[in-house]
């Protein structure tokens, strides 16, 4: 899958996505009484059942605990929600396959841009809060831009990776969430890593969520822009997992349609 060919077929089909975009978002919040408010009070409510379980145990010596907490929360709850959606959204959508001809790529895409709406408005919100934790703002800030960028990238190839063996593989939804487990207790997420030896910590760097977990509290705790390697790092993992996507997606695309 070309990335210009991509771009062509997502501006020639535009009004299209903007109506699944729109549809999941009414989808998502259906019947609920706050309606998209939840994409702002859900990370918000599990930051105050995790602050108060863990600062006991791992934010006493922390600094700005509440604010490196929040950090791992949303990167993580991003990551979650955009490849769960992405590995389901073929499934989710037969009928209109079966029914309309067009990239079966755009039904991953919209997933996932209605999951980084939801992570920018929790971004948001962080950035209240550093207020309130006196953490200080600087032009250091901007470079936030990159992860974001990166961690669309990555969620994006690694939603068309799921969502092309969960057609074959109904079984991948149950072992997913036992990964996403595993993956939230390697992540760091409530905890540091400082008391582990530098060979264990670099293990975590072979994260790519914890990678931009990291990248997130270097830059905005420690007010330290992260060294180009690591910039190569993010960049590498993005690349990496939008390349293996695409490639899975274009090798079983015309097979999908006789397992939906």
């Amino acid at each position: 899958m070309k990335l210009k060919d991509s771009l062509t077929n997502l501006k020639r089909h535009s009004f299209l996505f903007e109506q699944l975009v729109k549809r999941d978002f009414e989808h998502k919040y259906k019947r609920t009484a706050l309606g998209a408010l939840w994409s702002v009070l859900s990370p918000l409510l599990t930051l105050l059942v995790m602050k108060v379980v863990f600062t006991q145990f791992f934010g006493r010596n922390t600094p700005h605990y509440t604010i490196y907490l929040f950090a791992g929360n949303i990167i993580f709850s991003y990551y979650r929600e955009a490849t769960t959606n992405g590995m389901q959204s073929l499934m989710q959508n037969a009928n209109v396959i079966d029914k309309i001809n067009l990239p079966k790529y755009l039904f991953v895409f919209s997933r996932n841009v209605q999951a980084f709406f939801n992570f920018l408005l929790t971004v948001l919100v962080f950035f209240v809060f550093c207020i309130f934790d006196h953490i200080e703002f600087g032009f250091h800030m901007l470079m936030l831009i990159y992860p974001i960028i990166c961690l669309l990238i990555l969620n994006v190839g690694i939603g068309l990776f799921l969502s092309a063996i969960y057609i074959f593989f109904r079984d991948m939804t149950y072992l997913y969430q036992v990964f996403l487990t595993l993956l939230n207790y390697l992540s760091a997420v409530f905890y540091t890593i400082d008391g582990y030896s530098p060979t264990i910590q670099k293990l975590f760097l072979l994260n790519p969520v914890y990678v931009s977990i990291k990248y997130f509290r270097t830059v905005v705790i420690d007010g330290v822009i992260p060294s180009f390697q690591y910039h190569l790092l993010m960049l590498g993992y993005s690349l990496f997992f939008m390349a293996l996507g695409s490639y899975m997606y274009k090798k079983y695309n015309h097979q999908f349609i006789y397992y939906l």
